[in-house]
């Protein structure tokens, strides 16, 4: 069973910058790909981006390319979402999410969540 912890949440400034991390612990070696998911409130949840753990390949909702960057640290099992010039419609509660099976955006192809992060991005 895998557990996600996610962390690095906070308020920012319109323009300033935020880490996330995500640690995975229990039955990691079956995860293949894990995503960064955001949920403002009365919205969908929506895909952020998401990183292929053995390769490293990533992938981005349009809406952050080039502000937001994520990596991973395998020998720590976690996650990072780096975030940059935050404005305040990214702010959302953050999940994490481990796929078992293949890279996707889709909410459903992801069998594992974490708690979410609040991220406030002020005006």
């Amino acid at each position: 069973q895998v557990q996600l912890v996610e962390s690095g949440g906070g308020l920012v400034q319109a323009g300033g910058s935020l880490r996330l991390s995500c640690a995975a612990s229990g039955g990691t070696f079956s995860i293949v790909v894990m995503g960064w998911f955001r949920q403002a409130p009365g919205k969908e949840r929506e895909f952020v981006a998401n990183i292929n753990l053995s390769g490293g390949s990533t992938y981005y909702a349009d809406f952050v390319t080039g502000r937001f960057t994520v990596s991973r640290d395998n020998a720590k099992n976690t996650v990072y979402l780096q975030m940059t010039n935050l404005l305040p419609g990214d702010t959302a509660l953050y999940y994490c999410a481990a796929g078992l099976w293949r890279p996707s955006a889709r909410v459903s192809d992801y069998g594992y969540w974490g708690q979410g992060t609040q991220v406030t991005v002020s005006s």
